[in-house]
């Protein structure tokens, strides 16, 4: 393939990518039918997935896919059978947007209000989007944006019952993290699951508060910490005794935004001469120090895991060369992501007795959106799934699962492509298989741009060459989402 053939290919992939990024102005009730393989019948439970659903305001675009209204989708097992239905999220944000017609608020990735400065300039409204992530705790299930409260949904209908203040913890737009993680045996709670959570509040310098919650959604820990800086924090990680969060060397520059130039988002800069920070936070407050550690610059928007080694600390995260944001001039749906940095699959080890500190690449292929077994969130692991792209290197649209394991170094592959585009793996153990830590499915919402439409992949954890254990058509398209969670019980 000489050089203009290959441009030419990049441009496809791309438009078919933007594609995924439609509005779905239709919300749908309705049984799924594989039309490859079979639902297995031990597949019991409710994938939730959350993502942004509307791309444009009456008809104006938005400018980041980040900055789009949230829709949740969820899918039900129960006996070989599936049912789908997807809803947006009614923020009240939504709601006013639908009844005037119009665009009434700035988006934080980029999207200004038309009229330019006199209508943008000193109007600091945020809108709660809901589109990030999902939360099925307890008897609740959350729609969540990491810059507010979260909002509760019925969770077998998903109708919004509203803004959720968890019983009074969080105030007024107080932030509820989209990346909880979730501790499988809490040694703190007797070996009870314990839900582990942040929020964060921004300025010169970050308050950073930790949130555990029991089965019930029960209180178990609350704790909060002031960072030196402004701190650009999407996730973390947990072992059994520590939270580990990794800062990015960004600086902000908040004038733009207030004088309605750009969005808050747009003035994030890398600072490509300092180093990344690793925080490191007891989970137990009063119980030990929280600890700092200079790391190599980069950039990580996602960690797959963490574990604790003797007297090391492991963390394994998506790490990029640098932030790169989106300028008010560009089309997010035109660019060029092979000429972008891509993001690697790379192991961090910290020695709490010494403080020294190594990073290694475990690969150049480029990934996103990791998962693992729920069990081995925060212990020893073996198997990591990730998006991924389809070649060995090289930055490109994530259009494969890619298994690798990190004790031998094996990998496998499963292409979605010449056309596809995957979705973020959600790791469900097998009910009553083996105990082997591969055992289970990967479920996975792919898009395919060859008929517009979304299908559920389910995959076999420790087979992903074997091809799709069952393909579901949704018989539309799904706009292409961030996270989503499975629970083990049915609702329906």
């Amino acid at each position: 393939m000489n050089s203009h053939q290959a441009a030419e290919a990049t441009r496809a992939v791309t438009r078919d990518w933007a594609r995924g990024y439609e509005s779905q102005h239709h919300e749908y009730t309705l049984e799924l039918s594989a039309a490859e393989g079979r639902i297995p019948p031990e597949l019991h439970g409710t994938l939730y997935r959350n993502g942004p659903g509307l791309l444009d305001v009456a008809g104006v675009p938005v400018h980041h896919p980040f900055d789009g209204d949230g829709m949740v989708a969820a899918v039900h097992f129960e006996a070989g059978r599936a049912h789908y239905r997807n809803r947006m999220v009614r923020t009240a944000a939504y709601l006013a947007e639908q009844r005037a017609g119009r665009p009434l608020f700035r988006g934080v990735f980029g999207t200004q209000l038309p009229g330019g400065l006199l209508t943008n300039a000193f109007n600091l409204r945020l809108k709660n989007i809901a589109n990030t992530g999902v939360l099925a705790w307890g008897e609740r299930l959350l729609a969540l944006w990491e810059a507010a409260e979260p909002h509760r949904l019925d969770p077998t209908t998903l109708e919004t019952l509203g803004l959720d203040r968890l019983d009074g913890l969080l105030g007024e737009g107080e932030p509820f993290a989209a990346h909880y993680h979730i501790d499988p045996a809490c040694a703190l709670d007797g070996g009870q699951p314990a839900l582990v959570n942040f929020g964060m509040r921004v300025g010169l310098n970050t308050t950073l508060t930790l949130f555990e919650f029991g089965p019930d959604f029960d209180l178990r820990r609350h704790h909060a910490y002031q960072l030196d800086g402004f701190a650009f924090l999407h996730d973390m990680a947990i072992t059994p005794n520590y939270v580990l969060f990794i800062q990015n060397p960004i600086r902000y520059d908040p004038l733009p935004y207030a004088f309605g130039l750009q969005s808050a988002a747009q003035g994030l800069r890398s600072l490509p001469d300092a180093p990344s920070t690793i925080i490191v936070i007891p989970r137990q407050p009063g119980v030990g120090r929280v600890r700092s550690f200079r790391a190599p610059n980069g950039f990580v928007w996602h960690h797959v895991n963490a574990y604790e080694d003797r007297d090391d600390l492991v963390i394994d995260s998506i790490w990029y060369d640098s932030y790169v944001g989106i300028s008010p001039e560009t089309d997010f749906r035109t660019i060029n992501v092979t000429t972008l940095p891509p993001g690697r699959l790379a192991r961090t080890r910290i020695n709490l007795r010494t403080g020294s500190l190594e990073r290694r690449f475990l690969g150049e292929r480029c990934c996103e959106f990791p998962t693992l077994h729920p069990a081995a969130v925060g212990r020893p692991y073996r198997y990591a799934y990730l998006c991924a792209g389809d070649a060995p290197s090289g930055n490109a649209h994530l259009q494969a699962i890619w298994k690798v394991d990190l004790t031998t170094g094996a990998e496998q592959l499963w292409s979605a492509g010449p056309r596809g585009f995957v979705g973020e793996p959600i790791f469900v153990p097998r009910p009553d298989g083996p105990t082997s830590e591969d055992s289970g499915w990967l479920l996975v919402m792919v898009y395919d741009a060859a008929r517009h439409e979304s299908d559920l992949v389910i995959l076999d954890a420790q087979q992903l060459h074997a091809g799709p254990v069952a393909r579901l058509p949704l018989g539309h398209h799904l706009p292409h989402g961030l996270h989503g969670t499975f629970r083990q019980a049915v609702s329906r």
